[in-house]
């Protein structure tokens, strides 16, 4: 019988807003228990440091520019790490063996085999008292992989324990959004498709007070834009030919530069629409029982909205749209969750990414385990 752990992970998405934190106890295997889910918000000036530093960062040149302003807030949102697991470890009064600590992505280039996720891990060890597993992404892209998407493995494990009838895709709406397909083999590809939240998220922050727009309603109750949407839409078909990995910089809104508040929106959110709907109707995979919303797009209810009119105006949904919560499973801890499983498989030594989701050459474990205490 295998041995279980009980591990935390800790994540920060590309909304910057707070890091997600979770508890589960897995032997790193076939078996998974959600303890405990909490988020941490950031307070507004580690919002306002972190989305400011983001927004100069543009290519590698720029992280070494920048690396003292880097070094600052590195520590700055490690202290706010460490705060967090103590509190949730705490509260599960348990001994968790692993920190499964992601980091918060400001720069990811596959090409030039650069990922930099802020995170002190030997800092955060220190002050939690526990093993840290941190740097998830660089051993995949050093064996010829594009550092992502790394959840499939786990998007696996949560629909066998919740026997979802197979094939079913993972539609993963994040800042970036990305597919599993997954079928009576296991995981058989995954993707990043192009934009999730990423371009709505940034023209609201810009455009108002808003952190991102809740429900869609800002969209919906503009108008879209059609000959500048069919443009960027063929910008993007050349961009998808050369690209299997996407970082939020590889998109900007200039084409709705000079554009109201709300028609910026539901443009940029028609833009997101068309390319994940077109992936729906003309899938890689073939045909599948269900697709499963996953990631904070799913509260978007005029994005997801857009896209089953989308499909139900062909006659081509071969599978409902649903959420991933329909199945028992809380959609805003999925990752966390994830990175707490892929701390036991780091420390087991086993495989989170694979030839058929992140292009790696052969299957390869990830993660830097440190001991700080």
């Amino acid at each position: 019988m295998s041995k279980s752990y009980y591990s935390l992970g800790l994540m920060s998405g590309t909304s910057m807003d707070g890091v997600d934190a979770s508890i589960i106890q897995s032997d790193g295997k076939s078996k998974y228990k959600a303890i405990l889910d909490k988020y941490f918000e950031y307070p507004k000036d580690i919002f306002k440091d972190l989305t400011t530093l983001r927004d100069k960062i543009k290519s590698s040149k720029d992280l070494k520019r920048f690396e003292k302003q880097t070094k600052s807030i590195e520590k700055e949102i490690t202290l706010f790490h460490a705060k967090a697991a103590n509190k949730i470890i705490k509260k599960s009064k348990l001994n968790v063996d692993f920190i499964g600590f992601h980091g918060q992505t400001i720069f990811h280039n596959a090409e030039e085999q650069i990922s930099r996720q802020l995170g002190d891990g030997k800092l955060l060890s220190k002050l939690t008292k526990k093993k840290v597993v941190y740097n998830f992404r660089h051993n995949d892209l050093k064996n010829g992989g594009q550092g992502a998407p790394l959840t499939p493995i786990f998007h696996s494990i949560l629909v066998k324990q919740k026997k979802i009838p197979l094939p079913v895709v993972i539609l993963n709406i994040g800042g970036i959004t990305n597919y599993t397909f997954i079928d009576e083999e296991g995981v058989s590809s995954s993707l990043d498709l192009g934009p999730g939240n990423c371009l709505i998220d940034q023209w609201v922050r810009l455009n108002s007070k808003k952190k991102y727009d809740e429900n869609g309603r800002i969209a919906k109750s503009g108008k879209i834009k059609k000959i500048i949407l069919n443009k960027a839409l063929k910008n993007f078909k050349k961009k998808k030919l050369t690209k299997s990995s996407f970082d939020v910089k590889d998109f900007d809104i200039s084409f709705v530069r000079g554009l109201s508040l709300e028609d910026g929106a539901a443009t940029l959110t028609e833009y997101t629409s068309e390319i994940l709907y077109e992936y729906l109707i003309d899938p890689e995979g073939g045909t599948w029982e269900s697709t499963i919303i996953a990631g904070g797009g799913r509260k978007n209810k005029f994005l997801i909205k857009s896209i089953e009119d989308k499909i139900k105006s062909l006659g081509a949904l071969n599978s409902p749209l649903k959420l991933i919560d329909d199945y028992g499973v809380d959609g805003d801890f999925v990752e966390s969750q994830a990175f707490a499983y892929h701390a036991i498989r780091s420390y087991l030594n086993l495989p989170i990414s694979f030839p058929e989701t992140t292009g790696v050459r052969e299957p390869c474990t990830g993660g830097i385990i440190i001991k700080n205490f």
